[in-house]
């Protein structure tokens, strides 16, 4: 195939990854066929199974790199924000800055965890992670604040962050970030 400008296409193995991200997080891990995304992705069938010989190995490779690219923004624009304004409550700005993406449909690894239900599966091991290691950076944060008990803060702030980002996908409304802002607010005094 040739290209304008004798530009050249990307790797086979990123335009799947790429394909499947954009399908797994839209569309959800179990409806999206490996026909579909070898379809738009523009490969052959063997091309993507050198690449990923199962689609567990393709699911894998999409939460690794979420994982990556989600905590690598989320850290930043918390550590931004916090770093010149010096509230945890920004962390709810932050969400809603997220949330506010045209293509916002959860979060992937909390959604993961609901299709891969009670069982053990390297996808759910690899969600679990991703919270845990969130949970370790909100107590990095706490700590930075100087909050005392920043071990306990850390779990609050998991439990008010997973339940503002499964309320406002489900509902879409704004006032779901309001009321993170009061649940941040409400926990941070105690510990001030």
């Amino acid at each position: 195939m040739a290209h304008p400008q004798g530009k050249t296409a990307k790797p086979a193995r990123d335009r799947i990854l790429e394909t499947a991200s954009r399908l797994f997080y839209q569309e959800g891990l179990r409806a999206t066929g490996i026909d579909r995304i070898i379809a738009e992705s523009g490969v052959a069938k063997m091309s993507f199974y050198r690449h990923f010989p199962s689609k567990t190995d393709l699911i894998v490779a999409f939460l690794n790199a979420r994982h990556q690219r989600w905590m690598s923004w989320f850290k930043g624009e918390v550590d931004r924000r916090i770093d010149s304004e010096g509230r945890l409550d920004v962390i709810a700005e932050v969400l809603e800055e997220w949330f506010q993406q045209p293509d916002f449909r959860g979060c992937a690894f909390i959604n993961t965890v609901a299709e891969s239900g009670s069982s053990s599966s390297r996808e759910r091991e690899i969600a679990v992670q991703h919270k845990a290691e969130l949970a370790d950076y909100l107590e990095t944060v706490a700590r930075k604040l100087g909050l005392p008990e920043p071990a306990a803060m850390a779990e609050d702030m998991m439990v008010i962050i997973e339940g503002t980002i499964v309320r406002r996908q489900m509902t879409g409304d704004r006032r779901v970030t309001w009321a993170c802002h009061r649940l941040i607010q409400a926990i941070s005094r105690p510990y001030t």
